[in-house]
């Protein structure tokens, strides 16, 4: 992962609604929820959940799938994993294995 993506990432769940709505797809699993659950799970207007659902995506956090007219969003754990690396990538003075355990327990077949 490049500096700037890991920056992407990280500001878009520096925002109060992108991370309840990142946690809430990570709490619903492979399952992952409906566009319109989540806005009213978050009580959020349907054109400010879009916009913050659409930066998540762009930042590799989340992803969607088109299911009819609705839209099911899911927690993209990979990306979150890939996000996670890169911050301890030079972990413990350069022994990662010693952060891989933490690495190891983000799993999800989201």
């Amino acid at each position: 992962m490049e500096k700037n993506r890991a920056i992407s990432s990280l500001a878009a769940l520096a925002h109060d609604q992108r991370i309840d709505v990142f946690r809430l797809l990570v709490q619903a699993g492979p399952e992952g929820i409906p566009a319109g659950e989540i806005a009213a799970a978050l009580k959020s207007p349907a054109n400010t959940l879009s916009n913050n659902l659409r930066i998540l995506t762009a930042a590799g956090l989340i992803r969607s799938a088109r299911e009819g007219r609705s839209i099911r969003y899911f927690a993209d754990m990979d990306g979150m994993r890939v996000l996670l690396a890169f911050l301890m990538q030079d972990c413990c003075g350069g022994r990662a294995e010693l952060c891989q355990p933490v690495l190891d327990t983000i799993t999800c077949n989201c």
